[in-house]
């Protein structure tokens, strides 16, 4: 019969606890009730406190078009990443796995990118992506139109999506190749001798055995690109061209730091936050059902 552990006296317990309940309220409680409260308030013209205004400030945020733009330009980020990111890690893990030439050095090379900061590669990558002296100079030089990230902001949207993936695909390759060599290595021999190409045992026996990554994966890429992207954005194109790339989390600070609109911004803040619940529940209630843990 298993043994738990017990403390003899209640305050080593709570010792131990207490640290973390610290950072939780911290870093979640207090920050989420005071978003809450803001939502919900409005703050006078003059100072003296807040005021309560109800949905107001929900009303006034669902009544403005740039907002739902945002969040149409969040969506697009969302799925153009999430697919970019897992469909490199995954074809770069099922290369290292395979053990070709080289792997080895390649598999420390693939990890580097996510220790790289998001501001020092979104400012890498706006260099390499500048018409006037990345690696687009030559084409813009015999023609002007073809790449101008500062004036077009379907150009200036690929940029970002472009740096955002490069980072998070290292993120998923090391996750993926985890999963494939979790694989028992008598499953791919045996497959192999009964005549299983290449392609035949990834798609038919490496990639439904990785599953349950392929889902954590895909939920918390969806999650990140929804609030890891501020930095990437705020240094790459400072939300333009004409508000291109300003996603939702980019407005919520736009709004409530520079146009000093702490209510709006709240309000916003809350509707990012049930939109994320809302694709986490549509992930776990629909795709998880075809995900099979054994």
């Amino acid at each position: 019969m298993e043994k738990r552990a017990t403390f003899s006296n209640a305050s080593i317990g709570v010792l131990f606890v207490a640290p973390q309940i610290l950072l939780v309220f911290t870093f979640f409680y207090w920050p989420t009730g005071a978003a809450l409260f803001w939502a919900f308030t409005l703050e006078r013209p003059w100072g003296g406190g807040n005021e309560w205004v109800g949905l107001d400030n929900f009303r006034q945020v669902f009544a403005d078009r740039a907002y739902w733009a945002s969040i149409t330009r969040s969506l697009v980020f969302a799925g153009a990443t999430t697919f970019l990111a897992m469909g490199f890690g995954l074809l770069l893990a099922v290369a290292c796995d395979r053990g070709l030439k080289f792997y080895q050095g390649f598999r420390t090379v693939f990890v580097w990118p996510y220790a790289v900061v998001a501001p020092a590669a979104a400012l890498a990558f706006r260099f390499i992506f500048a018409p006037d002296a990345g690696i687009f100079s030559a084409l813009v030089k015999s023609n002007p139109e073809f790449w101008n990230p500062a004036q077009n902001g379907y150009h200036a949207m690929v940029m970002v999506i472009v740096c955002y993936s490069w980072k998070y695909a290292a993120y998923c390759f090391i996750f993926f190749l985890a999963a494939l060599q979790a694989i028992p290595r008598s499953v791919i021999e045996a497959s192999a001798m009964d005549g299983a190409g290449v392609l035949r045992r990834v798609r038919d026996i490496q990639l439904p055995l990785i599953t349950p990554t392929f889902f954590f994966l895909l939920v918390i890429s969806i999650t990140d690109s929804f609030q890891d992207s501020f930095s990437i954005v705020d240094v790459m194109t400072d939300g333009g061209p004409a508000k291109a790339t300003e996603f939702m989390v980019y407005k919520i600070y736009f709004d409530g730091f520079r146009g000093l609109d702490y209510s709006g911004a709240a309000a916003q803040s809350i509707v990012l936050m049930f939109l994320m619940i809302v694709l986490t529940f549509f992930q776990f209630r629909f795709i998880e059902r075809r995900i099979h843990y054994s």
